[in-house]
């Protein structure tokens, strides 16, 4: 088998949305034998179940539909997915986005021509079903392909690009956690499940990206959007809860633990220190802290989270990539809460009151015009 796609489905019936994907995976031009789609159904409320079962009737050896015991979040779905995986390759796929029919055999070919161990591409955003490619994003960078040197792996590990838009050796993935695939047929309803990804939150890739980027030995990359992203209102990008919010630090607490535990906090310190700051603090603050989003007890929320960015980075505004890449307005706000969280929060809040004020009024003035 060349390649397993993992699909983790949370209630993707709706509007076709999650045939959009199947329907592009089976259509996929590697033959059978060569590709296994593995579906797994994280206890949707939905048809998206039943959805999978007909796919995988209709195409067995194909496809397989698999069910968490419990709502897992997409880690636990992928885990899952990665138990069962029999693949060389690995590659996941979100399961209201879908790809070119030929995207898997040529991420694959360009891996055999190359030696390369990862392969990535562009995507595109778009907001209706389509293969017209819309805006483009570039998710990574032909400086970081070929066989990795410390300078590529600086520049992976601080602009990785979606992870979705990769495939993998099979030991980026796993690492030394490969107990080899289960037979087929083993009863999919079963809790046996591989631990790569942290369970029960969001946000997920970021616990364990930087961890994958060091194991790989050759990265090559196709500058073409093959990749369909589908914006809608109900996914998981576009939805601001507290919940979300406690995902993203816990994200972050595991992203930095990695580091740890894996030895590599100290010789990429500055990029680690990075991506901890954005992830955990920076993204998350900025999120929090307008007064629409109404989050419970934002006060005491974001006092936290300043606290334990300070204890766990005090530097961390002297880091080089902060000071080039943060927005020179976001670094002064950041700078007021590092003095005093009251001034930061008032300050914040009337500014921001100024602004709407200010939106409403231009909007007033349109409107009767």
């Amino acid at each position: 088998m060349k390649i397993s796609v993992i699909v983790p489905v949370y209630n993707m019936a709706s509007d076709d949305k999650l045939k959009h994907c199947l329907d592009s995976l089976i259509a996929q031009t590697l033959p059978d034998g060569e590709i296994e789609i593995i579906a797994v159904n994280d206890c949707s409320t939905d048809d998206s179940y039943e959805i999978m079962k007909k796919y995988e009737s209709e195409n067995p050896g194909r496809f397989i539909a698999l069910s968490c015991p419990r709502n897992l979040h997409q880690g636990g779905a992928k885990n899952i997915g990665l138990t069962y995986a029999r693949g060389e390759w690995i590659g996941f796929i979100d399961a209201d986005d879908w790809v070119v029919p030929d995207y898997y055999e040529r991420m694959i070919t360009l891996a055999e021509e190359t030696g390369a161990d990862m392969v990535g591409c562009d995507y595109c955003l778009v907001d209706e079903y389509t293969f017209e490619p819309g805006k483009t994003v570039h998710n990574n960078t032909a400086e970081q392909t070929g066989e990795m040197d410390e300078d590529r792996y600086r520049r992976l590990l601080v602009d990785t690009g979606s992870l979705v838009v990769k495939i993998y050796r099979r030991y980026i993935v796993l690492g030394d956690d490969d107990p080899g695939p289960r037979p087929q047929g083993e009863d999919p309803d079963h809790e046996m499940r591989l631990h790569i990804f942290p369970e029960d939150i969001f946000y997920e890739d970021n616990a364990v990206s930087n961890s994958w980027m060091l194991r790989v030995r050759h990265f090559e990359y196709i500058p073409e959007p093959l990749y369909f992203y589908y914006q809608h209102d109900s996914s998981t990008v576009h939805t601001v809860t507290k919940k979300n919010l406690e995902d993203r630090i816990d994200a972050g607490r595991m992203m930095l633990e990695e580091a740890r535990h894996g030895g590599y906090i100290n010789k990429y310190h500055d990029e680690v220190e990075f991506l901890y700051t954005v992830l955990f603090y920076v993204n998350t603050l900025f999120s929090a802290m307008p007064k629409r989003m109404n989050i419970e007890g934002c006060y005491k929320f974001t006092k936290h989270l300043a606290d334990e960015m300070r204890k766990s980075f005090p530097e961390f505004q002297n880091n080089a990539y902060y000071r080039e890449r943060i927005h020179p307005e976001e670094r002064k706000l950041i700078g007021m809460q590092m003095k005093s969280q009251l001034l930061f929060y008032v300050y914040y809040r009337l500014l921001w009151f100024y602004r709407d004020l200010r939106s409403g009024r231009k909007k007033t003035s349109e409107n009767n015009a």
